[in-house]
């Protein structure tokens, strides 16, 4: 074939490749209408555990699909799966949906750390786990759960073990003014009452190491298979529990046992997010000075609060021991 001179060519015989980037990318992702609902049970290096919500006992492993990108997905979440759902091994589905959360349980590893950190998700109530004796009871821990449950829409549970060791009388007389529902266990004993305040509810469990809350674990989840740690001579128990795992309960609900926590950190939290917690005091917090932190006199002297309680319409206990879980998420011993 003869070779055509290049002065007889026209646009016509040039072919133009059209280069990158020449077609818009589309911002419509796929609906995933068909998603399989499922619950995150556990997380590990990339990859989620989700038990299926139609039957719990299938679990599945699932990836993060790339469309979320770098959407966080925790303990408790439910989410939507694509892909291989038998759980079977060596099969792996995709996470292509996470659902809005009804509750959070979020802290921060210090007061001076603004990362804050999700624990769990969509928990109904938070167990807050303290030992009346062996290691001694820490109240301040204790405020600090509270107050990271009224301002993470989680209802708090107060379980008093080793009362074999201790009576729980005083402890909780301090919490009687915040209504706080409360179990107290033995370690000679079955929590009958626990089971039955848990059952058909998912419960994140939270305490210091060495306070029992793995033992409890083991008695409500036979086949957990949770190490227990002895308590160290220091009174500072050892961290029996790495990463939060939701197990499913015998009679229905779920337990989600989180790592021993030695801080609980509120950066994240305001005066303001626990007064409105307090139905009482909300409205009046509103005509409080600008930057109150209603901890009251010598530190907020104009504090509203103060008129709550004499007008009647709250007791002096209730603004005492809102105050001491103020002080707590400032910093303030009490």
């Amino acid at each position: 074939m003869a070779r055509r001179d290049w002065r007889e060519l026209d646009e016509s015989d040039v072919r133009v490749r059209p280069g990158k980037g020449t077609r818009p990318r589309s911002k419509l992702r796929p609906a995933h209408a068909d998603a399989t609902p499922a619950m995150v049970t556990a997380v590990d290096r990339g990859r989620w555990t989700c038990a299926i919500a139609s039957a719990p006992d299938r679990l599945v492993t699932a990836m993060r699909a790339r469309e979320l990108g770098r959407t966080p997905v925790v303990v408790g979440d439910r989410v939507g799966l694509v892909g291989d759902v038998s759980g079977r091994p060596d099969t792996l589905a995709r996470i292509v949906r996470v659902d809005e959360r009804a509750s959070v349980l979020r802290r921060t590893a210090d007061d001076t750390d603004p990362y804050e950190r999700v624990v769990v998700a969509n928990a109904e109530q938070l167990l807050i786990v303290t030992a009346l004796a062996d290691p001694p009871p820490r109240t301040g821990f204790v405020d600090r759960c509270l107050v990271a449950c009224y301002t993470g829409g989680l209802e708090p549970v107060l379980c008093l073990t080793k009362a074999d060791l201790a009576a729980p009388d005083e402890l909780l007389a301090s919490y009687a003014d915040l209504e706080v529902p409360a179990v107290v266990t033995r370690r000679d004993e079955q929590p009958t009452e626990l089971f039955e305040r848990l059952r058909g509810r998912v419960t994140a469990l939270v305490g210091h190491s060495g306070v029992g809350k793995s033992t409890l674990v083991n008695r409500m989840v036979p086949d957990a298979e949770l190490a227990t740690g002895a308590v160290s001579a220091v009174g500072k128990g050892r961290h029996t529990s790495v990463s939060a795992v939701a197990l499913p309960l015998p009679g229905g609900g779920w337990v989600v046992d989180t790592p021993g926590i030695r801080s609980f950190g509120l950066a994240h939290v305001t005066a303001d997010d626990i007064v409105s917690a307090f139905p009482e005091f909300a409205e009046a917090a509103e005509e409080c000075p600008s930057g109150c932190g209603h901890l009251g006199p010598p530190d907020d002297p104009d504090c509203a609060l103060d008129d709550v309680v004499a007008d009647g319409a709250a007791g002096p206990g209730r603004l005492a021991s809102l105050r001491r879980l103020l002080a707590s998420r400032a910093g303030i011993e009490t």
